[in-house]
């Protein structure tokens, strides 16, 4: 009897594990995402990335890993890490022009549009100071397509300024001399990055004292760039 018993058992056993065996198993659920989504997700993750490692030091495949998907699937999305990190780029260089710009409304005088823009561009600086680091440094050398976006962000400015000036105080500056003007207002927003860069560095300035010394900085390149040169050949 107990023979019997044994044998029974193994059998239920036997027939248990061959049910088990049957039955298919669960595949590792992936959350699909539509196409725009997942680029979406991906550029944040890219941009996170880069703004808080070197270039060299970013994995592919730690985003992939974030985003739940393959190293085949992001590349679908980016084919290279350079490509990646030039879309985090102009994602980064965008959201700042149109922060800047938006509070920047054409019904403000001149000067208090000048404040406006200055400090939304601080706040978004602020906010987003890693990404805004990483657009202005560059992270991967002279490359000519890192170049081109951090210019494009420049020359977006100088243009909306001239073009905003426009049928204000300040149109007469730029009739007097548009040419030196336009040199005046590039130089300016140079020194605003440097002056925003180190502001983010060392945060021992109040925002409002910052921006009123950028305000003043362009006011006085203004009047030099419209004045033009204080000096020159010495006539014979």
């Amino acid at each position: 009897m107990a023979i019997l018993r044994g044998i029974r058992r193994r059998r239920k056993a036997a027939a248990a594990a061959g049910g088990d065996a049957a039955r298919p198993r669960r595949a590792r659920r992936r959350i699909r995402l539509e196409n725009d989504q997942r680029r979406a997700q991906l550029l944040a993750l890219g941009v996170q990335a880069f703004s808080d490692r070197t270039y060299d030091d970013v994995s592919i495949d730690d985003i992939a890993r974030a985003a739940g998907i393959s190293k085949g699937l992001l590349y679908h999305y980016f084919p290279t890490k350079r490509d990646l990190y030039l879309a985090g780029l102009r994602a980064t260089a965008d959201e700042l022009i149109a922060s800047t710009t938006a509070a920047t409304s054409n019904s403000l005088p001149p000067l208090e549009r000048m404040r406006a823009g200055l400090d939304a561009y601080l706040d978004h600086v602020s906010h987003h100071a890693r990404p805004f680091v990483a657009l202005m440094r560059g992270g991967i050398g002279s490359d000519p397509e890192v170049v081109a976006v951090i210019e494009g962000v420049r020359t977006t400015y100088v243009e909306r300024f001239l073009e905003k000036a426009e049928g204000t105080p300040l149109a007469g500056l730029l009739l007097a001399n548009r040419p030196l003007v336009r040199i005046a207002v590039r130089g300016w927003i140079g020194f605003v990055e440097a002056a925003s860069l180190e502001w983010l560095q060392r945060k021992d300035v109040e925002r409002t004292v910052v921006r009123d010394v950028l305000v003043d900085a362009l006011l006085a390149s203004l009047r030099i760039g419209s004045a033009g040169p204080t000096s020159g050949p010495k006539p014979s």
